[in-house]
């Protein structure tokens, strides 16, 4: 007979197997599912289309300014439809001269975050929401290239699909491969996350965990929800998880975004951890009350929420721990089991094992097959050990919820050095296009809330 504590330990392993076996099963069915996309709609005519709010909030982002004025510039949507706001911490002064020396068309607007607490992307997003003028509104980062058809893509699905759809996830992808190794890996689990899991998870009409950027709403849902989590450092998987919980659902939105990865493990693992902390304050949130939200979801969409949010920070934290043990009992052995408790997480374990690394490697590889980046492939192989470093964020992430619960790590952008679509790139000061659209002066910074 087993004595308490083993036995524990053992109905904690099997509990922690389930969930990681969860989340590889998504992740096989994902990688599984057709990549045949949707012929392209009708576009809408300049005249039927929304107005369209833009949100970008910015801190220390000096170095992209020039570069995100002219993407933004270049967007095929009509000017007097558009409605710009650029969300500024009131102490960047910086960021501020450089925005001032910048000509900004009269469609831009420079909308300065009062001082407050907590000091976080949400928040500024919490404050612009209110001035909003548009009925479609779209939250970019300010490293972000974007399709200039992206907005017209947009209203034109929103159009087309039923109220309940909330919202539209873009695609989001890394640009600057060439940077080293890290930012490789780094591209890969992006072309995993939005050309597989996302779109599969869209069609299945399953909980998502948002991206940070090209996120389009329904102003008004959004309203209805009032807004974005000031305190969750990971605002945008929170805000995907409560549109499911109120009835809503997000679609796939076939349109790139790129982006930059960090180059250096420093600033990535501040990154993730970060995201990893944001993903246990949307566990703790949500799971104050599991009945209901298992009750508004559904079984499977349960399932789903579970298996990536905390399911994804579980799995990270035990991640090397599996490894090492499924490869030591591999190569050394561990005599016969006595239990039937015993071989069932022994085998439990080994199922993981296969199917972790299967579930690792095969979205990866049809991320890559579905951009063309064959140059990438070999690196897929390379990703059981990229996971130990997500590991590492994630034990870095519980350790900071613990001592600095609300911090934002500031992710460095306009280091990159390469791009592999020729998108990113520092530009000039004031580039040509942006300084021709112009008709009027720069608008003048002001307050949120002034009207």
């Amino acid at each position: 007979m087993l004595r308490l504590p083993t036995a524990i330990g053992f109905l904690l392993l099997a509990f922690v197997q389930a969930l990681m076996l969860t989340l590889l099963t998504f992740r096989l069915a994902a990688a599984g599912t057709g990549s045949a996309e949707a012929p392209p709609p009708s576009l809408l005519p300049d005249e039927a289309l929304p107005t369209y709010t833009v949100l970008v909030a910015l801190y220390r982002e000096a170095a992209v300014v020039p570069r995100l004025v002219r993407t933004l510039a270049r967007l095929d949507y009509p000017a007097a439809k558009l409605d710009i706001k650029f969300l500024l911490e009131a102490d960047d002064t910086e960021t501020a001269a450089i925005l001032h020396a910048v000509p900004l068309p009269p469609r831009f607007e420079v909308v300065i975050v009062p001082p407050g607490l907590p000091r976080t992307k949400p928040r500024a997003l919490n404050v612009a929401l209110p001035l909003a003028r548009g009925s479609h509104l779209v939250v970019y980062d300010a490293e972000d290239v974007i399709d200039p058809g992206q907005l017209r893509l947009a209203a034109t699905l929103f159009a087309k699909a039923p109220a309940s759809t909330a919202c539209l996830q873009g695609r989001l992808v890394i640009d600057n491969q060439a940077d080293g190794l890290l930012p490789r890996l780094f591209a890969i689990e992006y072309a995993a996350l939005f050309d597989v899991l996302a779109p599969a998870l869209a069609a299945w009409r399953m909980p998502i965990p948002l991206g940070g950027t090209s996120t389009h709403f329904r102003t008004p849902a959004l309203r209805s929800l009032c807004g974005w989590d000031a305190y969750n450092v990971t605002e945008d998987a929170d805000l995907g998880l409560r549109m499911a919980v109120a009835g809503y659902r997000v679609g796939d939105l076939p349109s790139t975004t790129f982006e930059e990865a960090p180059k250096h493990l420093r600033a990535w693992l501040r990154q993730r951890s970060r995201w990893m902390k944001g993903f246990l304050q949307t566990s703790f949130t949500h799971g104050r009350r599991p009945r209901e939200v298992w009750r508004r979801l559904g079984p499977a969409e349960s399932l789903c929420a579970l298996a990536f949010v905390p399911g994804t920070v579980v799995s990270a934290l035990f991640y090397p721990f599996m490894m090492v043990g499924s490869l030591s009992e591999l190569i050394l052995g561990d005599g016969p089991r006595e239990t039937m408790l015993e071989v069932t997480t022994c085998a439990g374990a080994w199922t993981v094992f296969g199917a972790g690394l299967a579930a690792i490697w095969l979205p990866g590889l049809v991320g890559c097959l579905r951009r063309g980046w064959h140059d990438l492939v070999p690196f897929v192989f390379l990703l059981p050990l990229y996971h130990l470093l997500v590991s590492l964020a994630a034990w870095l992430a519980v350790l900071e919820l613990l001592r600095a619960p609300h911090r934002w790590n500031k992710t460095e952008h306009g280091l990159a050095r390469s791009s592999r679509s020729g998108a990113l790139g520092r530009w000039r000061m004031e580039p040509a296009p942006v300084r021709a659209a112009c008709s009027a002066p720069p608008p003048s910074p002001k307050p949120a809330g002034s009207g």
